[in-house]
């Protein structure tokens, strides 16, 4: 059969059922978790499929699985079972369906696929490396080795075809709404002539299970975001067993009432996956395909079980699935006819990117749009900040740091065109917005404001989707407190070391009447202890914009600024140098030699500062030191940072736990903070109660200097 002739199972292509019906003997698939004489429903439903014959593109779909196979045992571990359960439905996507070209993985018109069930990671590995897109063999044969590309789950960076780093099921899925967000954002700024492609997910049970995957469906659904498809590994397994176990709710339904299109079809069927996927492509929904597949199809005992799903298939196993499928080559042999059709396959968009090149030479936007995918800023996007530093230098503004926030948005986002805001259904608190700047609804993508609803772990995954999508700078904010609710998907943006902004508000005790509930007084410690996040706790107007300047300008990892609802006092006169650069400073040095430093971040600096002057009245020489970013002040020598601590006592200052001060403070150290949750009770108040004051700092080092 011709490459370009339309390949299928079976001995007439067949019509893909509508949605919710689909003739497939797998309905009634039962858990096996041992192996046992009679086969299985699955089990004989695949034997009547591998006796079809075998058309070419059967054959392509078979190499994946070998590949799969082979890999996992060579590593003695890994999971392959969605990689042979899945490989027919990705072979049609990847030779029919999916804009890509294998010789530039990077192109920024590509379609973005995102294997959410990174578990399966094989199936992206083998796919990478028979298309021709620079996946070695010898890669695969190190698969989850030390400094192999091909690690247990994908990890964006390591290969540039992998899109994403996937593995916590649900972050792909809610990932690849964000690229499909920014889609159509960039297609609304730079027009389809620059940016028109589509963001294909594979998922699988555990991912719609997962509550982030509900999230983000549900704001995909209400944005109409049709360039979106997710097929779903509907294989009835995970890891416990059969899903029935713990799952007995209509997939398909529930994406409806999404406002997804949906539909089911056999997914070892080429012909029914295809027609679905030339469905999806003229919805103006996002859309969910049902694949029913048998995880570890050809195993002759484990597939359709949870024995194929995690482990190894075993080298007596391993063996009799390749023979089932009639696969007679040697571990990691691909028969060059196969590998030629994939590489074909492989080269199939590559006149559709020359054609897109000369598109992108003549287009009159194609300095800016290389500027912005390629991340990098603006010449002049720093001037406006800087008017704004020497203006709170000279006005001395006493306002809460989430407003001085919002007069740095106000002079950042419109130097910088790439910077898209939003909260997630905190605007009014969070402070976010920006005058003159409209939010994008359903079917108008042409704003740069998202509302996100109460969906923070979507949002903040979907953010990290803008990111890696590239072109777009993404920034949202949510309360301190709630960084509960996204933590995971701001640890993978650190992880994939991408440009995520997250403005968090009401820092502290200092909110006052709302209560421990929404006092996050273990959070700054939790969120510090995240490698590369920086997370920034401003003491004031100044330092807010020298934060903001420092966050987007960071382009190698995720930033938090941790903000306050009470107003704060100006602290600094000078606006020249950004000195929160470097982490910590000396605001205000000892009249004499120090016998005291009181270090402290955000609004405990200006406590700090009332203590020094008490301090110093009283004849102690005290310095205080600003410290906003302990993870900047943490990259700069051993001489800056010792001579800003100095020698003399040292009190740490915050309204949070103690938890990882003592770095700074060393053994003798005192610590005035929380120990605690706190209470419900005006700002005022909770500060006295706590013992969090001018008063009782002076108490502390007066009583430990004698």
């Amino acid at each position: 059969m011709p490459l370009g002739a339309p390949p299928f199972i079976g001995s007439a292509p067949a019509k893909a059922p509508p949605a919710h019906e689909v003739s497939f003997p797998l309905a009634s698939i039962e858990p096996e978790t041992q192996q046992r004489a009679e086969p299985t429903p699955a089990q004989a439903a695949q034997a009547l499929l591998l006796a079809r014959p075998a058309t070419e593109e059967r054959r392509m779909a078979d190499a994946i699985r070998a590949l799969a196979i082979d890999a996992v045992e060579q590593a003695k571990s890994g999971h392959p079972g969605m990689p042979m359960g899945m490989a027919d439905v990705a072979t049609v996507l990847f030779t029919r369906f999916l804009k890509y070209d294998a010789a530039d993985p990077r192109w920024p018109d590509r379609d973005r696929f995102v294997l959410s069930a990174g578990h399966g990671s094989m199936l992206l590995y083998a796919l990478l490396h028979l298309t021709g897109a620079g996946m070695g063999i010898e890669d695969l044969k190190k698969f989850r080795q030390l400094h192999s590309p091909a690690a247990g789950h994908p990890e964006y960076g390591e290969h540039p075809g992998i899109e994403t780093t996937t593995g916590p099921l649900g972050q792909g899925i809610a990932t690849a709404v964000g690229m499909a967000l920014a889609e159509r954002m960039l297609a609304a700024r730079f027009g389809k002539s620059l940016v028109d492609h589509r963001t294909w997910v594979i998922a699988s049970d555990g991912d719609l299970m997962e509550g982030i995957s509900h999230e983000a469906a549900s704001y995909a659904g209400h944005m109409k975001l049709d360039r979106l498809c997710v097929l779903y590994d509907d294989n009835n397994i995970s890891i416990d067993g059969d899903t029935s176990i713990s799952l007995s709710d209509d997939a398909l339904k529930r994406f409806q009432a999404y406002g997804w299109a949906t539909r089911r079809v056999d997914g070892h069927d080429h012909e029914q996956v295809a027609s679905a996927m030339a469905w999806a492509m003229r919805s103006r929904k996002p859309t969910l395909i049902a694949c029913r597949t048998i995880i570890g199809f050809a195993a002759p005992t484990k597939a359709g079980t949870a024995a194929s799903h995690g482990s190894p298939l075993g080298a007596q196993e391993a063996a009799a699935a390749k023979a089932a499928m009639g696969w007679n080559h040697a571990p990691f042999e691909v028969p060059e006819g196969i590998k030629e059709r994939w590489e074909a396959a492989g080269r199939r968009g590559a006149g559709t990117r020359r054609s897109w090149l000369k598109r992108l030479a003549n287009h009159a936007s194609r300095e800016e749009f290389d500027r912005a995918m390629a991340g990098r800023l603006p010449e002049s996007w720093h001037e406006p900040l800087a008017a704004l530093r020497a203006k709170h230098a000279e006005d001395k503004p006493k306002i809460a740091t989430r407003i001085a926030s919002q007069k740095a948005l106000e002079a950042l986002v419109p130097a910088v065109p790439e910077m898209v805001g939003g909260s997630a259904d905190l605007t009014g608190s969070n402070n976010t917005n920006v005058k003159g700047i409209p939010a994008i609804s359903p079917g108008n993508f042409a704003g740069r404001y998202v509302h996100w609803g109460v969906r923070e772990h979507g949002m903040a995954a979907a953010m990290n989707g803008m990111a890696l999508h590239g072109g777009i700078i993404p920034y949202s904010g949510t309360f301190l407190v709630f960084a509960d609710y996204l933590r995971p998907a701001l640890r993978l943006a650190a992880l994939m070391r991408q440009r995520v902004i997250h403005v968090l508000t009401h820092d502290s005790i200092g909110l006052g009447e709302d209560g421990p509930t929404h006092q996050p007084v273990e959070t700054l410690a939790s969120l510090r202890a995240i490698p590369n996040v920086c997370v920034f706790r401003p003491a004031d107007a100044l330092e807010t914009a020298e934060c903001w300047e420092l966050a987007v300008k960071r382009a190698d990892g995720p930033s938090v600024l941790a903000l306050t609802r009470q107003n704060l006092p100006a602290l600094r006169t000078d606006s020249g140098e950004n000195r929160s650069s470097r982490g910590g400073y000396v605001l205000a040095e000892a009249s004499g030699e120090r016998r005291a430093t009181l270090i402290a971040t955000g609004s405990e600096v200006s406590l700090a500062m009332a203590a020094r002057e008490a301090l110093e009245a009283d004849g102690v020489p005290t310095a205080v030191v600003s410290l906003p970013c302990w993870e900047l002040f943490a990259l700069q020598d051993e001489v800056y940072r010792s001579q800003v601590l100095g020698t003399a006592l040292r009190v740490g200052i915050e309204a949070a736990l103690p938890f990882g001060w003592d770095r700074w403070l060393g053994p003798e150290g005192i610590f005035i903070g929380m120990q605690g949750f706190g209470a419900s009770a005006p700002a005022e108040d909770l500060f006295r109660h706590f013992g969090i004051t001018a008063e009782a700092t002076v108490a502390a080092v007066k009583k430990r200097l004698g």
